[in-house]
């Protein structure tokens, strides 16, 4: 039986490209691995990924064919359809909050990486695993004042080890609305709404004005019916318990939605701007982007701001955030003084937590390359406690983050499923772990699963391509273990982030070598 707790504050075809290292140093002040890596390829498996997480009924041009429709009565129970989104990670229960944070970082991904995208050809894929995720964000939220928080418990679903489409589990809805507000689950769905809102606004006019139509609703919602979203939803408090609170995501919500509302969204800009000091906004200095924290995203959108000469009368405040902003900057670099850095595993990989510390590595790496390109644009340095620090110095560290989640590493493995000669084989996926639907349709009972596949020694019957999984401790040690839940479970917002910085490196590789393939076949 299965009781693991995802709450981590705390408890949460080979292709090797072959060319001169020396081209890469020309790119990057700081090299971090001579070993050089396929980041197209990787980034059409990370895209890939998502496929393998939907629930729904699946589309005719799904890719991933060892799964197929699961969760086809969501929401039934409820009088409500709640058929579509996402598994968050190896289990089947639909998590509002990080659902949410995966959306709005592969919608930032493609406002910022959109061009490198499309220049690989993943963009369509990018545009598809944000649009299943608003699809299902519609639909959950039924009413101004009303949100559906969750689909399933994770305790009832810890008991039983099955696919997906053998659900036999229970598929309860939790919702917030004015009298159980969660201003915290509301705010990050409106960020990811009105993120997705930019992303589709020229491709799919209707859509995007629906998506910031909700968007709206939902920052209001949450502004004005001010709570935690765990207090009201309680069976969500041991897997994703708001440690931070919300204050965080409602000025990552008025943030987005001041960027979707095309920067003439006084009222948002306004409320960043007042609520900067009491809300956390410029308090705060922090050492984790994550789920549950937002605080160094909101501050490094900020930062950028100040490049507007509009903005000139609150440069006092964007300053403020800046400084936040370059705070978490210089403890990714070890450039902070004392305990203010992140710490980092013989390796060089950066560590934040026991479980499923790879979030923090791609999440990290993402606002190190977004920043690396402000400084690049607005011909600037960061003057870290430790020393000055450029743009090549953050784009680099990002690169060795990546590098060795791809293998560059103590364990020689890749921590991206699917990717390299050398990754985990038995990822704690149910899904993945069971012989596939398609082939094999046969019930697989709730307790049969544990007896006849959960504890097989063998490797998994499917591969869940692109999943980025927990990864090593702190001394670079993993074990390639289904039951090691805190290493080898992958999750929606581990791959999320990843998205955008390979996209970034793929170009810039290109511009080294312009005879490599975009992307390697799968």
């Amino acid at each position: 039986m299965e009781l693991k707790k995802k709450n981590n504050h705390p408890p949460k075809f080979r292709t090797r490209i072959l060319h001169h290292c020396t081209l890469l140093l020309s790119v990057f002040a700081v090299l971090p691995s001579a070993q050089p890596f396929n980041y197209g390829e990787a980034l059409s498996k990370s895209l890939l990924y998502f496929e393998a997480q939907r629930s729904g009924r699946l589309p005719y041009n799904q890719r991933v064919t060892w799964r197929h429709h699961s969760g086809l009565t969501d929401g039934l129970e409820q009088g409500v359809d709640l058929v579509g989104g996402y598994y968050d990670a190896g289990d089947h229960v639909k998590f509002g909050l990080p659902m949410a944070f995966t959306v709005t970082m592969l919608s930032w991904s493609v406002i910022e990486y959109g061009d490198q995208l499309a220049a690989a050809g993943e963009l369509q894929h990018a545009l598809e695993a944000i649009k299943w995720g608003t699809d299902y964000f519609i639909k959950a939220h039924t009413s101004p004042n009303v949100l559906w928080a969750e689909v399933g418990d994770g305790d009832t679903d810890h008991y039983c080890w099955q696919r997906p489409e053998d659900m036999a589990t229970s598929r309860r809805a939790y919702k917030i609305d004015e009298n159980n507000p969660g201003s915290d689950l509301a705010g990050e769905t409106a960020a990811a709404m009105a993120a997705a809102s930019i992303v589709f606004r020229k491709t799919n006019p209707h859509y995007s004005h629906l998506l910031l139509h909700h968007a709206q609703q939902l920052f209001e919602f949450g502004d004005t019916y001010r709570g935690k979203y765990d207090s009201s939803v309680g069976v969500v408090k041991e897997y994703y318990g708001s440690v931070s609170g919300y204050m965080d995501e409602l000025l990552w919500a008025a943030m987005w939605l001041y960027k979707a509302t095309d920067n003439v969204g006084d009222y948002y800009f306004k409320y960043l701007i007042n609520k900067a000091h009491c809300f956390g906004g410029t308090g705060w200095s922090i050492t984790e982007f994550s789920w549950d924290v937002k605080y160094a995203g909101v501050q490094i959108l900020a930062a950028q701001l100040l490049m507007d000469e509009k903005h000139k009368e609150h440069r006092h405040v964007l300053n403020q955030y800046k400084s936040k902003a370059e705070h978490y900057i210089c403890a990714c670099l070890n450039k902070n003084i004392g305990a203010n850095n992140i710490d980092r595993t013989p390796g060089g990989l950066l560590h934040v937590r026991q479980w499923n510390n790879m979030q923090y590595v791609s999440s990290a790496s993402f606002l190190l390359t977004v920043y690396s390109d402000f400084l690049q644009t607005s011909n600037q340095n960061i003057m870290c406690p430790r020393g000055v620090v450029g743009s090549q110095e953050l784009i680099g560290l990002a690169q060795a983050q990546v590098d060795y989640i791809l293998g560059s590493n103590p364990a020689n493995m890749s921590y991206l499923v699917g990717y390299g000669p050398n990754y985990p084989m038995r990822v704690h996926h149910r899904g993945a772990s069971i012989a596939c639907y398609r082939e094999s349709k046969g019930y697989i009972g709730c307790t049969q699963g544990y007896d006849n596949w959960y504890s097989r020694k063998g490797p998994n019957p499917n591969v869940v391509v692109g999943a980025l999984v927990g990864g090593p401790d702190c001394q670079d040690n993993f074990r390639d273990e289904r039951g090691n839940y805190m290493q080898t479970e992958a999750c929606t917002y581990n791959t999320a982030p990843l998205v955008g910085v390979l996209a970034k490196l793929n170009q810039l590789e290109e511009q080294q070598n312009p005879t490599l393939p975009l992307v390697a076949s799968y």
